[in-house]
């Protein structure tokens, strides 16, 4: 197929409308986890729960305010699962001219839509070019590539969700946007899987075969298996161009491997030496500073690791006695964790300035294994404050005792061989034993020769390699690497002259101290699958010691060994080196191979769990992103750790708390509500602190939405045609209240987009959705809807609200808002857009004539009124009477503010009739009065309506309950949360004046009832 020529694109960053039909009568499949009857009860006893305490809340003074999307909900249950069962072959459209279900479900919502996006073509830059809205601008992109063996984790669940977030907002807006997808070939874990394969299906050993045929049963499984990670993605919505999907082993990528290996070579940047490397045993490959996890050990621990038939102690310093030359009662005692490396020490080391070693400088001391003469040097690195103040010196398996060694002219000894046995330097009693038996074997030996002074418990960092679980041995081995150090000033240079951009910028600081303080890359790789290093040796008796040459092929190493030799090409003998790159030598330059050079670099944060740790799954707190979008049960999660590697000791403790933390397991919260949570959090700041609850009580506003556009259909009605966004102009306050929030939330989503805080965009959605729409515009609109002729105008604004609220929505919550808005009508006037992921994304600048920030300022005052009332109404357990409320204000300005908001006054505040009493008119007796500010006071009609004589002794309990709570708080005298006490102590005030009042009012009204005389 064509391919979009890349190198059109700015590399900036490293996302038919069919005409609302007559409903079917088909019903829908649903899929309950529990008895219809008992979801029914449930949901019942659950909603007097809510009201209960919704109740409280408003007796306390606390109701109306706005709780945020994030806030945790302890509670869940089991929800109706309904599933999409119309026929639909992939990649043909939903069918939408059924009704909507009852409640929201991921699984019904989440169907078909995916396919039908990417065979349309929606996602390629060819298509958006084509948009009515195409600005010509361009926009780029890349995955970072995650491993072709891999499944999603929830650090890839944040960066396609804030990618694909950003990616959806630029193709709405009319940019041509590229997306590249692309795997990592994750050599090492890609080649262990196929190992494990040929030995369960065949029962052969990969050296048992040949490089080639191990290679092409690699091909054959990448293919077969290879794309699991890919449909994940495709699970999360990423809106990937899938056409121009890379593998970091295609020809291209490798092509570009090569060149940036003999390039950086002949630049004199890439080197190869003999020098320590982390080593696998298990592997038997090198590995990378990353790939070692560092775990400490507060003493002994017993853990099992590969090769070895028994447990290894670890967390024991044994000290061991290297006896003084021509000194029969004299020692040095030094201190070990690796007695195993013993056979591998060239000398005894203190530091020149500890006086108990002072007359012992430039002696021998005798080697407690070997007996052999080893030198006692001086070394201010040495620290004499720890242990005995001497350290045994090993340059061969010790990066500081390499260090050391150079300094003083010692020869290395290796003697840990690639396999993790000892080698015969270490004598025929050690050699070819596991390095962990040898170590016990010496220990006994010392003991027996009376040469072993202690054993103890002693703290340590023990190295692990993350890819197998051994211990990471340090050895001398001849690798190429990467001289990192100028490269990192250039890097550092960049961002400091501004040619490269970090955002978020506080990001600098990190950045230069990382390039600062950075060491050569070791990048060879004893593997296979890979990319071999095209590096070649010239072998024979005519060259002295190693002679390496690079090319780009054989052919052009050869040239280049032709010339360093003086002898003709077609003489020489040249052997290719068989190791492989590390697979981040590819990986790193796969946004340069797609895209080019990059201007910006988006860094996010990490994704912590709630509680603030990094997720481990030894403590059992990692978050599968497909268990939060499908839901899982507590066994199934916990069969997940039983099938890990974990010892008894971490399962025992991950088992347990994934058991408090998810003991019903997980719901299913789908993935729309997933992927705003991740972006509600300020992802440009601090880590992500993840919760599952945030997650669900994302779903509950999912289904919000979901209600919210099931009674806007049912208002518009089936005859309904949409007016052209000119030609609305509201007549009604309240029409014209929710436009103008609905053009601040586009101005805000606007911002938060450009400026890259998703978080913004996201508070800004949760807001204008849940509270100005759901519960103030839809509560206020319901009876003007009843009245009959409806007015014109309510419809056509709740048309906007939806088709305009979707349109924000859609970057973050694709799947839902592609549902919802499929159903809408088009709008006349325009070629209707086949799918709201290419639809214009609102504008700020086009919504601009709605807004009235004046009039939201006057309806705040308002809604601070319904506050009052409501208020009022709990204080007073008024739970179905509607009671008439006056308004009396004394400032005439206000006035005119509160008449034109009368009607949705009383609706909001579920009262009845409101009217404007004149401010030099007495109150009517009877009716509760209540202040906003010192202009406004608040009268509602209590005569009639409540029984004080029941209603006064309950506030008299509710009084000394508070008047006793205050009392103990203020007989507390503490420094301690002195903020937090003076504001408990000004609200339990506040809640007694408020008690006060309303027993006053009580009051009068039983010493105002008529007395009833017996006859």
């Amino acid at each position: 197929m064509p391919r979009f020529p890349l190198a059109s694109f700015r590399p900036s960053v490293w996302g038919l409308r069919c005409p609302r039909g007559r409903p079917r009568s088909q019903p829908l499949s649903t899929q309950s986890e529990i008895p219809g009857t008992a979801i029914s009860r449930r949901n019942r006893e659950a909603k007097q729960k809510r009201l209960r305490e919704k109740q409280t809340a408003l007796q306390a003074g606390q109701a109306g305010k706005s709780q945020s999307h994030a806030e945790p909900s302890k509670v869940w249950s089991p929800k109706e699962i309904v599933l999409y069962e119309v026929p639909t072959e992939p990649g043909e459209k939903k069918d939408v001219s059924r009704p909507l279900p009852p409640a929201y479900s991921p699984r019904f919502v989440e169907a078909a839509w995916y396919p039908w996006w990417v065979r349309e073509g929606f996602f390629k830059p060819e298509y958006q070019a084509k948009l009515p809205q195409a600005t010509g601008k361009t926009f780029s992109m890349c995955i970072p590539p995650p491993n072709v063996t891999g499944s999603l984790h929830i650090g890839h669940a944040l960066t396609v969700s804030i990618q694909d977030a950003l990616v959806r907002w630029h193709r709405m807006r009319g940019d041509q946007v590229l997306w590249v997808p692309g795997t990592d070939h994750a050599g090492i874990a890609t080649q262990a899987v196929v190992e494990k394969q040929l030995w369960k299906e065949r029962g052969v050993r990969r050296h048992e075969l040949s490089r080639e045929d191990f290679l092409r049963a690699v091909w054959q499984w990448k293919e077969a298996k290879g794309g699991e990670i890919c449909e994940q993605l495709r699970v999360l919505g990423a809106s990937l161009d899938w056409g121009r999907e890379c593998f970091t082993m295609d020809a291209g990528s490798s092509a570009a491997v090569t060149e940036a290996f003999v390039r950086l070579h002949n630049a004199g940047l890439l080197y190869r030496n003999c020098q320590l490397v982390n080593w696998s045993c298990a592997l038997k490959s090198a590995i990378s500073d990353i790939e070692v996890e560092s775990r400490p050990l507060t003493g002994r621990t017993e853990l099992r690791l590969p090769g070895c038939p028994t447990p290894v102690s670890f967390g024991l310093l044994v000290s061991v006695a290297f006896p003084v030359e021509g000194e029969s009662d004299a020692e040095v005692v030094v201190g070990t964790t690796r007695p195993e490396t013993l056979p591998g020490d060239v000398a005894v080391a203190v530091h020149p300035d500890d006086p108990r070693y002072a007359h012992l400088h430039g002696r021998q001391l005798q080697h407690p294994l070997t007996g052999q003469l080893l030198p006692l040097i001086t070394d201010s690195a040495v620290q004499p404050h720890v242990g005995t103040g001497a350290v045994k010196v090993t340059p061969a398996h010790s990066a500081a005792d390499a260090e050391m060694g150079t300094r003083h002219g010692l020869s290395p000894l290796s003697v840990i061989a690639e396999d993790g046995t000892m080698t015969s330097l270490c004598g025929d009693w050690l050699q070819g034993l596991n390095r962990f038996v040898a170590r016990d074997k010496i220990v006994c030996a010392l003991r027996d020769w009376g040469l072993l002074r202690g054993l103890q418990e002693h703290p340590m960092v023990l190295p692990i390699c993350s890819r197998s679980g051994d211990v990471v041995e340090y050895l001398l081995k001849s690798q190429w690497f990467v001289r990192c150090q100028e490269m990192g000033d250039r890097a550092a240079q960049a961002v400091q002259s501004g040619s490269l951009q970090l955002c978020p910028s506080f990001h600098h600081k990190s950045w230069q101290h990382w390039f600062a303080h950075i060491g050569d890359w070791c990048i060879s790789r004893q593997l296979w699958w890979g990319h071999q290093i095209p590096a070649y040796q010239i072998v024979g008796d005519h060259v002295e010691g190693d002679c390496w040459v690079v090319g780009r092929s054989e052919a052009e190493a050869r040239e280049v060994a032709a010339e360093r030799t003086g002898r003709p090409a077609a003489e020489l003998v040249l052997e290719r080196d068989p190791d492989v790159l590390d697979t981040w030598f590819s990986s790193a330059l796969f946004p340069f191979s797609a895209l080019g050079w990059p201007r910006e670099v988006l860094l996010h944060s990490m994704v912590r769990d709630r509680q603030g740790r990094k997720m481990s799954k030894s403590l059992g707190n990692v978050l599968d992103p497909r268990d939060i979008i499908s839901g899982v049960e507590l066994q199934e999660l916990q069969a997940k750790l039983r099938d890990g590697n974990l010892d008894p000791g971490e399962l025992a403790i991950a088992s347990a708390a994934q058991k408090k933390d998810f003991p019903h397991g997980i719901p299913e919260c789908g993935t729309d509500a997933l992927r705003f949570t991740l972006c509600s959090h300020g992802v440009l700041g601090g880590d992500v602190h993840l919760s599952v609850s945030e997650v669900l009580s994302c779903r509950h506003f999912c289904n919000k939405i979901w209600n919210a556009l099931r009674f806007v259909l049912n208002a518009l009605g089936a005859n309904f045609v949409p007016q052209p966004v000119k030609e609305l102009s509201p007549s009604s306050p309240m029409d014209a209240w929710i436009l103008s929030r609905l053009a601040f939330a586009a101005h805000e989503c606007e911002r938060g987009f450009l400026n890259q805080e998703l978080s913004l965009v996201t508070h800004t959605l949760h807001h204008f959705w849940l509270h100005d729409l759901c519960d103030v515009y839809l509560e206020a609109v319901k009876p003007v809807l009843s009245h009959r002729p409806c007015p014109p105008d309510p419809p056509q604004v709740l048309f906007s609200c939806a088709d305009v609220g979707l349109r924000l929505l859609a970057p973050l919550m694709p799947f839902l808002a592609e549902e919802l808005w499929q159903r809408l009508p088009p709008r006349p006037g325009g070629p209707p857009s086949p799918s709201i992921c290419v639809a214009p994304y609102p504008s700020a600048h086009s919504l601009e004539p709605w807004h009235q920030p004046e009039l939201e300022q006057h309806f705040s005052r308002v809604q601070e009124a319904v506050q009052v009332l409501r208020s009022l109404r709990a204080t007073y357990q008024l739970t179905k009477a509607r009671p008439q409320v006056l308004v009396r204000i004394s400032e005439p300005a206000e006035q005119g503010l509160f008449q034109a908001f009368l009607e949705p006054l009383g609706t909001l505040s579920r009262c009845g009739a409101v009217g404007l009493l004149p401010p030099d008119t007495a109150a009517p007796s009877g009716w509760a009065q209540a202040s906003l500010g010192d202009s406004v006071q608040i009268l509602m009609e209590l005569q009639g309506l409540v029984d004080p004589q029941s209603q006064l002794p309950r506030l008299t309990a509710q009084r000394q309950k508070l008047q006793k709570q205050l009392d103990s708080l203020l007989a507390k005298a503490t420094s301690e949360g002195e903020a937090e006490r003076q504001q408990r102590l000004s609200s339990l005030r506040l809640e007694l004046s408020r008690l006060n009042q309303a027993a006053s009012h009580l009051q009068q009204l039983i010493d105002k009832a008529p007395i009833t005389r017996e006859p």
